[in-house]
């Protein structure tokens, strides 16, 4: 196992590749990530994410995916909140264009049936 389970700043940070942003799918170096539980005495039982080639490898204070599941569940809800909202303001500006058509609509046919009376 990875001695940085301990490390509680074990961020998403590939430190080579740049920071991973939700879950993590796989490693810069194309291996898939595990999810792994920590056994040291700073961090028992918490779960992360790590690349399988270094979980394989043993490897420690390397390159490879590193990322506390909690860690990565909440930059994942941070990323759809923020896809959320501009799905909503996509949809009020639709919303807002087609009301504007309409009443461009009605508009014209209330000035059509105006002129016909006159």
């Amino acid at each position: 196992m990875s001695n940085e389970s301990g490390n509680s700043s074990g961020t998403s940070v590939s430190r080579v590749r740049g920071r991973v942003v939700g879950v993590p799918k796989r490693c810069w170096c194309g291996e898939l990530v595990v999810s792994l539980m920590s056994k040291s005495a700073a961090n028992p039982y918490r779960r992360y994410y790590r690349c399988a080639f270094a979980v394989e490898r043993k490897l420690s204070n390397d390159n490879h995916t590193y990322k506390w599941v909690d860690e990565a569940l909440v930059d994942e809800i941070e990323a759809l909140t923020c896809r959320i909202s501009r799905l909503e303001h996509t949809i009020l500006a639709e919303s807002v264009e087609e009301k504007k058509k309409k009443l461009a609509e009605l508009e014209m046919k209330l000035e059509v049936e105006v002129f016909a009376r006159v």
